[in-house]
C-alpha cells in the first residue's frame, strides 16, 4: 500500500469539500486582474500560506503566472517553513503522496534521492503532519498543472548556503519549478506592517538574503531561493501585496502577504513574438498553397499551451477569421491550426485560393485566460465592459459566442455589441444578459501587411 500524508489542515485553511475547493480555487484565479498574454513562465515562485480567505487572492496571483504551463511543469520543489515541530536542516517525509480533497500527488523518490547525502537534509514525518505552509499550496497547483510529482521541504534551522545547495542540485529546467512558501510580518498594526512590509518586499526584490523572521516567517527557505537566482542573475518581479487587513481581518494586529515570480532567462520581446507567430500562421498556409517548407521551431514559450485567432482579410474585407478560446494545446501547433483554419475552413468563405493570398492581410491575436465577469444586473455589466480593451465570451442555454476586441471598431457601443454577440450565439434577441454567463479577455495583436510585402 502507498503510504499517504493525509490533509490535516482542510476546513481550515481552505475547503474540505472537493467541490468546494475545486470552485474556490477557480475563483481566486479567475478574480486575478492581470490581462497579459503569458510569453513566458516562471522558475521559480514566492507565495504565501494563511487561510485562503486571507491571503488565497495574492497567492493566485502567482499561480496566474503559471497558465501556460500545464503539461510542461512535471515536478515541483516546494519549500515552505515549520510552525509546529523544530527540526534541524530540511526535512523531507516517508510518505510516497501527498493528499488534498482534490486527490494525491506523488512524491518523487528519486529527486529526494538526490540530496539524501547531504547533511542539511534529513527525514521527519512529524515535521510534515501538521504542517500547513506547504499543503496550502497544493490545491493551487493540482488545478494550475494537472498532474505533478512533488520534493517537499519543511524547513527548520539552515543555514543561506544549505538551502541554496538544495535547491541547485533539483534546479533542473523547464520540467521542474520551484515554490517557496511565506508570509511577511505578523501581528504589527496595519499602518505599521504596511511600512515594515514595504521595506521587507524592496529587499526582497534587491535579492537580499539576510531577511529575517520578524520580516517573513519563511526567511530561511527565501533566502536560499534569492542567494540561487542572485548567482544566476534571475530577477524577482513582485506581483501582489497586502495585510489581512485588506481581506478577511481586522487593522490591529495583521499579517502581510506578497508574491513573487522569478523568470530564468531573457524575456521574448513582443516584436520578436509577432514575428515569430505571424511567420508560424503565414507558413502554414503557404505549405497548403505551394508546399512550401514551414520553420521549424523549438522555443520553450512556443511549447505553451495558449489560445490565439487568426484573421485574415483581402482588401479591407474579412476573408477569413478562426481561432480557440481556451489553451488546449501548445501555441505554435494552436497559431497553425488556426491559421489553416481560417485560410481554408472557415464556414463562411470559400477555401483561399493561391491567386488570392498576396492580396491578403494576416493578423494573429494572442488570448489571455477568460475571466468570468459578476455583474448584479445588466447596468453593472455594462458598467465594467471597456469598449476597445475586452473580448467578450457569452454563454447561455447550451450556445456560445465570442467577439474579439477588434470587433468594437465596427460596434462601438456596449448595447449593441452584446446584442450583436447574442445574436452570433444564435440566442433570441430577448435573451436577458442577466440570464447569460459572460467572460472577458485581452488580446495581444501581431499583424503585417499585404503578403506579397507590399
Amino acid at each position: 500500500m502507498v503510504s499517504v500524508r493525509p490533509a490535516a489542515v482542510a476546513g481550515m485553511f481552505y475547503p474540505r469539500d472537493a467541490r468546494a475547493l475545486a470552485a474556490g480555487v477557480k475563483d481566486l484565479l479567475g478574480g486575478v486582474e492581470d490581462f497579459s498574454p503569458r510569453l513566458a513562465f516562471p522558475k521559480a515562485i514566492v507565495v504565501p500560506h494563511a487561510g485562503y480567505v486571507y491571503s488565497g487572492a495574492v497567492a493566485a496571483r502567482a499561480y496566474d503566472e503559471l497558465s501556460g504551463v500545464r503539461g510542461i511543469v512535471r515536478r515541483v520543489v516546494l519549500l515552505g517553513p515549520v510552525h509546529r515541530v523544530p527540526v534541524r536542516g530540511l526535512a523531507a517525509p516517508t510518505a510516497e503522496a501527498f493528499e488534498t480533497p482534490l486527490g494525491l500527488v506523488p512524491i518523487d523518490r528519486e529527486a529526494l534521492r538526490e540530496v539524501e547525502d547531504l547533511p542539511q537534509v534529513l527525514v521527519s514525518d512529524a515535521a510534515h503532519a501538521m504542517e500547513h505552509s506547504l499543503e496550502v499550496q497544493l490545491p493551487f497547483l493540482q488545478t494550475v498543472l494537472g498532474g505533478f510529482s512533488l520534493v517537499p521541504f519543511a524547513v527548520g534551522s539552515a543555514s543561506v548556503e544549505e538551502v541554496a545547495q538544495v535547491l541547485e542540485r533539483l534546479w533542473g529546467g523547464p520540467e521542474t519549478l520551484i515554490v517557496v512558501s511565506t508570509d511577511l510580518s505578523h501581528y504589527h498594526g496595519y499602518e505599521e506592517a504596511r511600512q515594515v512590509d514595504a521595506g521587507t518586499v524592496a529587499r526582497i526584490a534587491a535579492h537580499a538574503s539576510d531577511i529575517d523572521h520578524e520580516e517573513a516567517c519563511g526567511a530561511t527557505p527565501l533566502n536560499g531561493l534569492l542567494c540561487c537566482a542572485k548567482a544566476r542573475n534571475i530577477p524577482v518581479r513582485l506581483l501582489a501585496a497586502c495585510n489581512s487587513g485588506d481581506t478577511a481581518g481586522g487593522r490591529d494586529r495583521v499579517v502581510g502577504y506578497s508574491s513573487f515570480a522569478l523568470y530564468e532567462g531573457a524575456e521574448i520581446s513582443l516584436d520578436e513574438a509577432g514575428a515569430t507567430l505571424v511567420g508560424i500562421a503565414r507558413g502554414a498556409i503557404e505549405q497548403n498553397l505551394f508546399g512550401a517548407a514551414s520553420p521549424s521551431l523549438d522555443a520553450p514559450w512556443l511549447k505553451q499551451p495558449a489560445a490565439s485567432f487568426v484573421t485574415l482579410h483581402k482588401k479591407g474585407d474579412l476573408r477569413g477569421c478562426i481561432g480557440s478560446l481556451q489553451a488546449v494545446r501548445p501555441l505554435a501547433q494552436d497559431v497553425a491550426q488556426n491559421a489553416l483554419a481560417a485560410a481554408f475552413r472557415d464556414p463562411r468563405f470559400p477555401p483561399l485560393t493561391a491567386a488570392e493570398w498576396p492580396q491578403c492581410e494576416l493578423e494573429v491575436s494572442l488570448l489571455c485566460a477568460a475571466r468570468p465577469l459578476r455583474f448584479a444586473d445588466e447596468a453593472d455589466l455594462l458598467d465594467q465592459v471597456k469598449p476597445g480593451e475586452d473580448g467578450l465570451i457569452l454563454e447561455a442555454e447550451g450556445r456560445k459566442a465570442t467577439f474579439l476586441p477588434q470587433v468594437w471598431q465596427s460596434v462601438p457601443d456596449k448595447r449593441a455589441f452584446l446584442d450583436e454577440l447574442i445574436r452570433k450565439a444564435g440566442l433570441p434577441k430577448e435573451t436577458r444578459l442577466t440570464r447569460c454567463a459572460i467572460s472577458r479577455y485581452r488580446v495581444m495583436k501581431f499583424g503585417m501587411g499585404s503578403v506579397d510585402g507590399r
